[in-house]
């Protein structure tokens, strides 16, 4: 079965990232964390496609229950107001600069809490690339009032956070060494327990950004392997669905019946080769799963 995908938005983002769908806009959000970051919007009921840029290396955001936005910023989590274009400090729940990390991929709870990774530094000063040679990362829970606790640590690259339909289960990638884990998940006390890998193949690149279906099956994003994967959740690959970009990075559903799948993209220090290969690199694309999803949780804060 072949599943047709549709470039959405021909952005072409260095680092595409952390898309999101808002349900009360009906519009689609997502990050280009490659310094100097975007923040961007679109609107394909009216084609309105807008950005906001930060001084701030920007990693993953979320909708805030109150209104505006949470970010996960390079060595912290920022608040952002799409109104006045404000990005302000919030929490910053570890030291990344004696650690040697940033901050990146991130998702709330079904209770609000926002649940940040951190990895080594892999963005230079100047947008250079870096190499990634420790597990140094770790795994964050911050509340609504900003208290942070450290909830997983040794994590090459921190990506994925999402949970199943019944919330009982915390899924969590390192993309670095290739696994995607299912923990139990108390959805009361937000605690995790009784790790296990969920799938460690190194046949379809690095699990990268994820999200669930009304099945409770993983759609993840393969890094280095042009497509995304449906996988169960016993752990097996159940669809390939290849990409026109060899970095997918982000996965999301979206639309009005929250049917569609939304798709962030890489084109940063890709040869001319594969730009010519794959011309729409860096861009959102979508296609319908053939089934629905769920919007993003909600920061509590």
């Amino acid at each position: 079965m072949q599943w047709p995908v549709t470039c959405l938005v021909d952005s072409k983002d260095n680092l595409g990232e952390g898309c999101l769908w808002d349900v009360a806009t009906r519009s689609l959000w997502w990050l280009d964390i490659a310094r100097p970051s975007r923040i961007l919007r679109f609107t394909p009921e009216t084609g309105e496609h807008r950005l906001w840029h930060s001084d701030v290396l920007l990693t993953a955001i979320a909708r805030r229950t109150r209104g505006g936005f949470i970010l996960g910023g390079e060595d912290g989590l920022y608040a952002f107001d799409e109104v006045t274009g404000a990005i302000s400090p919030f929490a910053f729940p570890e030291d990344t600069k004696a650690l040697g990390n940033r901050f990146n991929d991130g998702a709330c709870d079904p209770q609000g809490r926002f649940w940040v990774g951190t990895m080594m530094q892999n963005i230079g000063p100047h947008g250079d690339d870096l190499d990634i040679n420790a597990d140094t990362g770790r795994l964050y829970r911050v509340g609504a009032k900003g208290k942070s606790a450290l909830m997983e640590q040794s994590i090459g690259v921190s990506n994925g956070p999402c949970w199943s339909p019944d919330g009982k289960t915390f899924y969590f990638s390192d993309s670095r060494n290739h696994l995607t884990f299912a923990y139990d998940f108390d959805p009361v006390d937000g605690v995790i327990g009784n790790r296990r890998v969920l799938n460690d193949s190194k046949d379809y690149g690095h699990p990268d950004g994820a999200t669930v279906d009304a099945d409770g099956c993983l759609w993840s994003a393969r890094w280095d392997a042009a497509c995304v994967l449906r996988i169960d959740p016993k752990g097996r690959i159940d669809k390939v669905i290849p990409m026109p970009a060899t970095r997918p990075t982000c996965v999301c559903f979206g639309g009005p019946k929250l049917d569609v799948i939304y798709v962030t993209s890489s084109r940063a220090h890709r040869s001319a080769e594969t730009l010519k290969r794959y011309p729409l690199q860096g861009g959102i694309f979508c296609f319908a799963p053939g089934i629905s999803g769920f919007e993003k949780n909600h920061f509590a804060g």
